[in-house]
């Protein structure tokens, strides 16, 4: 079966009652999410993931696939016109957005910002098509030594890009590594770690911990903030029209921010934002109108938020190719789908093909239904902003509390949840980020089984996990990246401590 009867299979399998809902609803709570600041992809879909697991797995998962890019969308909205960005991935736009809403443009840029969301989406999905299966193909050879390279590869170079001190990222991730050694040992069957609670054997729920950790600590800093948000100005559906200049100088900001997001979605990191600041950087450098950036230029939301999106798309092929989440809410994906009993990796193609293509087509369908959705629908999202947040806290606290329930019915994961929020809260207050917790959390595990199972095989030979080509590689990629990033980081900190010199000078 070629790639297109696939996709076509994939298509019959998402144009069905359900799996259209879900990715409707999907859609819809993402752009919500996305608008409202604060909240984030993370903790939004950390939050609905739990209502997920009513419905079967490919609608359960189709909802999250939906969530994760209708957030990309939504968090445009108030970059543009509060200069609030919804979520990180969103900051570079409220740089230009913010000042064509004060020059009366604000319509117009909501326009480039949707549609060349989903034009970069759009192509990254036909990218993800054709690339997907044979990187998936091409995986199923991989063994413990490839699968344990990429396991740590992703941890540690998510560590080193979220930014800030080395600890900042490491000790998350190590309390996240600790969680994920709970309960019955996957490869002998012994019981560890159970601190005399039976129903720990099952391991620590990571649907409590990541509900914990990104939505009720959330919760929580919303609580500790007390601010309000300013009001936003109204946006009519005749203001939406981008002058033929403006939609002329689109077009090449888009291309450069589609080919960028969609490289950087495949590597390990948080490839939206950082495909974001890059895109940026090129318009400085390529674009004609590169004066007028940072003053209101159509071209600094045009490739950014083309970025955004293909690098949330671009995003889905290491997780559906290669079982390996890159992002904290495609590692709630992987959660998903553990829950679900659906096994990811490379034979997820071959053995749950529903699954795989569906997602897939879900994206086609979820590109279409958000441009419909939120052009028509930006009164409705300007509005959505004035919830007050006495309204906002008790629904999210309340959804996250009985979703974590009905899963195991277990007070034990409501407790799990409670502790993991305040956990949460307390780390990001101290400049802690809680991504590698997450991530720690779900790959931990299949690290520990894959260095087991290579130890196994090799009867105690490290060596063996640098025999293979793949994994030296990988080995080699990740020293050279640490290399190369901490001789950077201390040349900065040098020229940093020269100009403090001059100036005090």
């Amino acid at each position: 079966m070629d790639v297109l009867q696939q996709l076509l299979y994939g298509f019959e399998v998402v144009l069905t009652p359900e799996n259209l809902m879900a990715a409707l609803i999907g859609c819809l709570a993402g752009t919500m999410v996305g608008v409202l600041p604060g909240l984030g992809p993370t903790a939004g879909a950390a939050v609905l993931l739990p209502l997920t697991f009513t419905m079967g797995p490919v609608a359960g998962l189709i909802m999250i696939a939906s969530i994760y890019y209708g957030v990309q969308y939504g968090g445009s909205l108030t970059s543009v016109l509060l200069n609030i960005p919804g979520e990180t991935s969103s900051i570079m736009t409220t740089i230009d957005g913010y000042q064509l809403t004060r020059q009366g443009r604000a319509g117009a840029a909501l326009f480039i910002v949707t549609i060349g969301s989903f034009i970069a989406a759009t192509i990254s999905v036909i990218l993800v098509s054709f690339i997907g299966p044979p990187v998936a193909s091409f995986a199923m050879g991989f063994g413990p030594p490839e699968f344990l390279a990429l396991a740590v590869v992703g941890l540690l170079f998510l560590v080193r890009i979220m930014g800030g001190s080395l600890a900042s990222g490491l000790i998350p991730m190590v309390i996240g590594l600790a969680l994920g050694t709970i309960g019955m040992d996957a490869v002998s069957g012994t019981s560890r770690l159970q601190f005399g609670i039976p129903a720990l054997a099952a391991g620590m729920d990571v649907v409590a911990v990541a509900v914990g950790v990104f939505g009720i600590a959330e919760v929580m800093r919303l609580v500790a903030d007390e601010g309000r948000l300013p009001r936003a100005q109204k946006v009519r559906m005749r203001d939406l029209r981008p002058s033929r200049e403006e939609l002329r100088r689109s077009w090449a900001p888009w291309g450069r921010g589609t080919i960028t997001g969609f490289i950087f979605g495949l590597l390990p990191g948080p490839g939206p934002t950082i495909s974001t600041f890059i895109s940026y950087k090129l318009e400085k450098v390529f674009s004609k109108n590169r004066h007028l950036l940072g003053k209101g230029a159509i071209e600094g939301v045009a490739s950014p938020e083309a970025a955004n999106n293909a690098a949330a798309t671009s995003g889905m092929i290491p997780l559906l190719a290669l079982g390996m989440p890159f992002t904290p809410v495609l590692a709630l994906m992987v959660a998903a789908m553990m829950v679900q009993g659906v096994t990811p990796g490379p034979l997820l193609a071959t053995q749950r093909p529903d699954i795989f293509w569906g997602v897939i087509a879900s994206m086609y369908i979820g590109n279409v239904v958000l441009v419909v959705l939120n052009l028509p629908l930006i009164g409705v999202w300007v509005r959505l902003l004035q919830v007050p947040r006495s309204l906002l806290v008790p629904v999210i606290t309340v959804v996250s509390i009985v979703g974590t329930y009905a899963l195991n019915s277990s007070m034990l994961d409501v407790m799990v949840l409670l502790v993991a929020g305040v956990l949460g809260y307390v780390l990001t207050n101290y400049g802690y980020h809680l991504a590698p917790l997450a991530l720690g959390l779900i790959l931990g595990p299949f690290a520990e089984r894959y260095l087991r199972e290579g130890l196994f095989i090799s009867q105690g030979d490290l060596t063996y996990f640098f025999t293979s080509p793949i994994a030296m590689g990988l080995w080699i990629l990740l020293v050279g990246g640490l290399v190369l990033q901490t001789t950077m980081g201390a040349r900065a900190r040098r020229q940093g401590r020269e100009l403090v010199e001059v100036v005090a000078e």
